[in-house]
């Protein structure tokens, strides 16, 4: 009988984390002028786990009307605004889940990690925005919960080059992600 290898026994399941019209559209509340340049990538990574069969999880801010964040960030992606929609780009299939959150981290309080157990995923690709900030802090507790986290480098962007590069060394480092680096 043949020996299953890691990558063989690997479930994996795409996150997208943000991609809301409050970070991507011009003069947002709090844009992210580099998240336009990865939606053409995202869309690749999209088909690609569609082709695979792999979850794909949509994790979207939405805050509440007077949400602490805001002390520190610009009032965006509040519950039931346009602004805490999905980019147009990049809409969810109706097979594919959203889990909404209301801090920095993709599992902090939310339904994510049941989520993921439930289906047995093992992997998990990384993508949308801000690189140093929810994707780091998502990418952390991937990683403290056993998670194998890949980062497409061309798939995550941060408000500056040196924060995007920063948190792409500190994941990789830190958390032993695959930080795939992109054409």
């Amino acid at each position: 009988m043949k020996k299953l290898k890691d990558h063989d026994k690997a479930r994996c399941a795409l996150l997208v984390c943000d991609m809301l019209n409050d970070f991507v559209k011009d003069g947002a509340a709090l844009e992210v002028p580099r998240a336009k340049a990865i939606i053409s990538n995202i869309k690749k990574e999209l088909q690609k786990a569609r082709k695979n069969h792999n979850p794909i999880i949509y994790c979207c801010d939405a805050h509440k009307n007077m949400d602490t964040e805001f002390n520190l960030w610009p009032r965006h992606a509040v519950k039931g605004t346009d602004g805490a929609q999905i980019i147009k780009q990049l809409q969810p299939h109706k097979q594919d889940y959203r889990v909404d959150k209301t801090s920095y981290s993709c599992f902090y309080k939310t339904s994510l990690d049941r989520l993921l157990k439930k289906s047995g995923i093992t992997h998990l690709t990384i993508t949308g925005v801000v690189t140093n900030i929810c994707i780091l802090y998502t990418a952390a507790d991937a990683y403290m919960r056993g998670y194998k986290v890949m980062i497409p480098d061309n798939c995550v962007a941060a408000l500056t080059q040196r924060e995007h590069q920063f948190a792409l060394q500190q994941m990789k480092r830190i958390f032993h992600a695959d930080v795939i680096s992109g054409s």
